[in-house]
């Protein structure tokens, strides 16, 4: 299984990114069913979870990006996305998806979100 992250880049406080998160050589029975994440990571911090769809289809978000992320996935092109509206410096990371399944627990490789004031 792979998961492709992209949509990162550098933007001005106030804007939007969309990433998106493609995976590969996952069943669809499997992607249906797992749990869904993106994580964050700032240079000199933890990662943090950012967004989650939970197994029961719940979403979740660290409550510094309510109303302003929106995380989505499709089950027919298992694929994950985060919508970023109103992006503030401080969102500036790291981003990773990861799809936590009955088979496993996996990670993209991170897409670099730069927000500048």
């Amino acid at each position: 299984v792979q998961l492709q992250a992209s949509g990162g880049g550098s933007v001005q406080a106030g804007e939007s990114l969309k990433l998106s998160c493609a995976t590969s050589g996952i069943i669809w029975s499997v992607f249906s069913s797992a749990r869904m994440g993106w994580y964050r990571q700032a240079p000199g911090q933890q990662r943090e979870l950012v967004a989650e769809l939970t197994r029961g289809g719940s979403a979740n978000y660290l409550e510094s990006v309510k109303g302003r992320f929106t995380i989505s996935k499709s089950n027919a092109k298992r694929a994950v996305w985060l919508q970023m509206n109103s992006l503030v410096p401080e969102d500036t990371a790291v981003y990773y998806c990861n799809v936590d399944s009955d088979s496993g627990d996996y990670w993209g490789q991170g897409t670099q979100v730069t927000v500048s004031s």
